[in-house]
């Protein structure tokens, strides 16, 4: 855990933790081109809203958009995670901000376009998972 995480409301370190694994196995995932991996990050009935404003519901349909994209558009992309933020909305549920800084596949930083997400993720009977999310693209700190 970093001491870099902005924490607001008493989440335990590890619930901390527990949130912290759900991004990094998010990461993994993404980054290994597992579309299974990364669909079950989230609860059965998410909702998430990818870069391009697509809605999808629901595991199945984060896992098949997701294999379909890691085939082709996101086949040569990588990134890393880095959890900025964690607020408590209610016991077992924890709204986390999101840095995504893309990478090689070796996980060094390269120019590309940066995220900026925004995860709901909530305690389930089999652990936290990703319960609502979304995800945009964001330019390059301003030089003005």
């Amino acid at each position: 855990m970093t001491s870099d995480i902005l924490v607001v409301g008493t989440i335990s370190p590890e619930t901390q933790a527990a949130v912290t694994g759900v991004v990094k196995g998010l990461e993994k995932a993404f980054n290994a081109k597992d579309p299974v991996g990364l669909s079950v990050q989230f609860t059965e009935h998410a909702s998430w809203t990818n870069v391009k404003g697509t809605r999808l519901d629901g595991r199945e349909a984060i896992a098949e958009f997701s294999a379909s994209a890691m085939r082709s558009f996101l086949r040569e992309s990588f990134a890393r995670y880095d959890v900025l933020k964690m607020l408590q909305i209610a016991p077992g549920v924890i709204a986390v901000n999101v840095a995504q800084t893309p990478t090689d596949s070796a996980g060094t930083p390269v120019r590309g376009p940066q995220g900026a997400t925004l995860y709901v993720i909530a305690e389930q009977s089999d652990g936290w998972h990703i319960a609502a999310g979304q995800n945009m693209a964001v330019g390059p700190p301003s030089t003005a």
